[in-house]
């Protein structure tokens, strides 16, 4: 099977199983398995590539067991993200995931015995595993060897250049293998994930819609205070349009400071909230999680703020602007 979709930091991917799925009548690969890898490098569009095998194993001494995912060829830009330590490249070298390690009371440096299909094996833990729970230790073909030889692999990782027809791509892998088939992989696209963005972009739209009406709530005080002086204004030449124009220059003015002063605010926050969450489960922060400021987001937001400012300002301003000046000044 070939899954293609979106991969969880954005980059298009496809998954290929050999033999499809149940029922098992389902057609076999025709290649084999170095084979099948060669023929997906070898695709238009494949930029990276890693054969994958999913075991249980079991940890000698423990109930539970341990979903476990070996990785051969681009795991460096497919596997998930090591944050302390390094990557297994050896024999007998495995990266656990972070709750793992906190569950089991282990660390990086330390050996455990891993047992599979009545196979048994000492390993080296030699990185802390970030992932999304669903592997929970990752390693490398040397140490499959030594668990499951001669064990083809289950899936392959994908990774497609930028611009690459996934729908074309599937019917070159189809004509390739028939015993592949493809379907987009989970990630950025997945229910969970357009759950998540959903709330995440509804929260921003209200917190907008809170700061703008703080906005509007400022402003309104504001010309009623100076309703005298715009009358004066007015009085003396100055037609609703400029008195629009002054209002709202003047509110875009704050809506500058408030962007050169909350932006960096925010990413100071983001920087200590972030790790302390994590921490608080005990895991290590990994760098994608604090990298996510670049200099067009923070261009974006500091227009956004002046945006929000004088959307704000729109509405009270036009009233002040078109109030009749005999009025305002008879009140006065």
């Amino acid at each position: 099977v070939v899954a293609m979709g979106q991969g969880p930091y954005g980059n298009q991917r496809v998954v290929a199983k050999p033999g499809g799925t149940p029922p098992p009548a389902a057609t076999p690969p025709s290649l084999s398995d170095a084979a099948d890898e060669a023929m997906l490098r070898g695709l238009s569009g494949a930029a990276h590539v890693a054969a994958t095998v999913s075991l249980d194993v079991q940890v000698v001494g423990e109930t539970a067991s341990l979903r476990a995912v070996f990785y051969r060829g681009d795991a460096g830009a497919l596997a998930p993200t090591v944050e302390k330590g390094h990557w297994p490249n050896g024999p007998g070298q495995v990266a656990l995931s972070g709750q793992v390690l906190k569950d089991r009371g282990l660390r990086v440096g330390d050996t455990i015995t891993l047992e599979s299909k009545g196979k048994r094996v000492r390993v080296l833990v030699v990185g802390d595993l970030f992932s999304d729970g669903n592997i929970q230790l990752a390693s490398g073909p040397a140490t499959l060897a030594q668990l499951a030889p001669n064990t083809r692999a289950d899936s392959y990782l994908v990774e497609l250049t930028s611009g690459t027809d996934a729908d074309a791509f599937s019917t070159a892998v189809q004509a390739a293998d028939h015993g592949l088939q493809a379907f987009p992989a989970p990630g950025n696209n997945s229910g969970g994930a357009k759950v998540v963005n959903a709330a995440a972009t509804l929260l921003t739209l209200m917190l907008g819609t809170v700061a703008a009406l703080g906005v509007f709530n400022t402003i309104v005080l504001n010309t009623r205070e100076r309703r005298r002086d715009l009358g004066m204004l007015k009085s003396i030449g100055m037609t609703p349009r400029q008195v629009v124009a002054m209002l709202l220059t003047s509110m875009g003015v704050l809506g500058v400071i408030g962007g050169l002063i909350g932006v960096p605010l925010g990413v100071e926050a983001h920087r200590l909230v972030v790790p302390a969450m994590v921490h608080s489960g005990q895991l290590v922060v990994p760098d994608f999680l604090l990298h996510v400021f670049d200099a067009p987001l923070l261009g974006g937001l500091g227009l956004a703020a002046i945006a929000i400012a004088v959307l704000g300002a729109l509405i009270p301003s036009r009233t002040a602007a078109w109030r009749p000046i005999a009025e305002v000044l008879h009140n006065e």
